[in-house]
């Protein structure tokens, strides 16, 4: 058994951050991709466990279950996101529904995350309701992936909402499929032991 160069300090410095403290430390209004094709646009007020208290309207306050997010971005790069997006038609049609287990939903490995995000390897995600956000992983922690889609705009995909994970040559880097193929054991960062 070897290790990937890199990935335990990575994950020690990393692992516990959140694209929700980001999006409420700025103060400014973030766009919320919801399960149920929603999209709202509204200020974080305060992260919680397992809940966003939000503000978007001149509404007072509510509050969003943090599983109800697939993704999210900063508002005011909204209008050059939304072209990027595509839909994968036979995922949308399956109108698949949140899945609230952890132990139910399609998991990738940070064996995976690390090199694909260190070799900048193009990804395709798609979620459950048929999105596909193609990018370069630029970090993740334990609850999302954030990538850098065309032009380097940031989109934060909340990990519970990921359907499949695949390159330009369709390799899926799902836990399922990688944990047999093991393609981290590939990467230039792999140092066997």
């Amino acid at each position: 058994m070897g290790f990937l160069s890199g990935l335990q300090e990575y994950l020690k410095e990393n692992y516990n951050t959140s694209a929700f403290d980001q999006a409420c430390e700025s103060k400014a209004p973030w766009e919320f991709h919801l399960h149920g094709h929603q999209i709202i646009r509204a200020e974080i007020q305060k992260n919680l466990v397992y809940d966003l208290k939000i503000k978007s309207n001149g509404t007072k306050g509510s509050v969003l279950s943090k599983t109800d997010v697939k993704f999210l971005y900063p508002l005011e790069i909204s209008e050059k996101v939304r072209p990027l997006l595509a839909t994968d038609a036979k995922v949308k049609k399956a109108a698949l529904e949140p899945i609230i287990q952890p132990a139910l939903r399609h998991h990738i490995k940070n064996k995976s995350l690390f090199p694909l995000m260190k070799e900048r390897k193009v990804v395709f995600f798609t979620l459950l309701e048929g999105e596909v956000i193609k990018g370069l992983i630029t970090g993740f922690s334990r609850y999302e992936i954030t990538c850098s889609l065309k032009g380097g705009l940031p989109v934060s995909i909340l990990r519970h909402a990921v359907y499949g994970a695949r390159d330009k040559k369709g390799r899926s880097f799902l836990k399922s499929f990688q944990g047999t193929r093991r393609d981290w054991e590939k990467s230039s960062l792999y140092v066997p032991q």
